[in-house]
């Protein structure tokens, strides 16, 4: 019975740093990535559809990003989405290819990008204590249901608690390794 919270605790923790790791890509650093712009929605005859469904993401060079869509009559579409999205970047257009040149991060605005993820990452932060919480607040019943013992209790508390300690050890790894991408030149 133990086994199973400390299992599920694990499962609910591992899909929050899957989602903070997915958050993270999306913060442009000063490389291209297909991650920044393949979420972008576009109006596609009414419909509102991720980039990545309408058009070919690829990265030539360090820091240039091309999308060709499948449906050239979209193009301008793309490009208008790309201009609203808040990533501060300039689509460039052939007629059949969109170029977005990714320019180096000025000093002030990678410490916006770090400020940004430290905030992501203590999201994530508050969702695994609630995730912790939860799991505690099962122990709980069952020791007051008496399906547990006081000393199951407090060692299934312990056990939750490390779990808990190794994730967040995992979100500051991560997020010291973004910032660290940001903050390189």
């Amino acid at each position: 019975m133990l086994e199973e919270i400390y299992k599920d605790t694990k499962t609910k923790m591992k899909k929050t740093i899957q989602v903070l790791e997915h958050d993270l890509g999306k913060i442009r650093t000063g490389r291209a990535s297909a991650s920044l712009v393949e979420e972008i929605m576009i109006d596609y005859y009414g419909t509102s559809t991720p980039l990545n469904q309408l058009a070919s993401i690829s990265i030539p060079e360090s820091r240039l990003i091309t999308i060709q869509p499948w449906d050239p009559s979209v193009l301008g579409n793309i490009e208008k989405a790309i201009l609203k999205s808040d990533l501060g970047l300039t689509p460039t257009n052939d007629g059949k290819i969109i170029r977005i040149s990714i320019p180096a991060l000025t000093e002030e605005r990678r410490k916006e990008l770090v400020k940004r993820i430290h905030k992501i990452g203590e999201e994530a932060r508050v969702a695994i204590r609630q995730i912790r919480r939860d799991a505690n607040e099962k122990l709980k019943k069952m020791k007051k249901n008496k399906e547990i013992s006081e000393d199951q209790f407090h060692r299934g508390q312990e056990e939750v608690q490390k779990i808990t300690d190794q994730f967040i050890q995992k979100v500051d790894e991560i997020l010291r390794k973004k910032e660290q991408e940001i903050m390189k030149f």
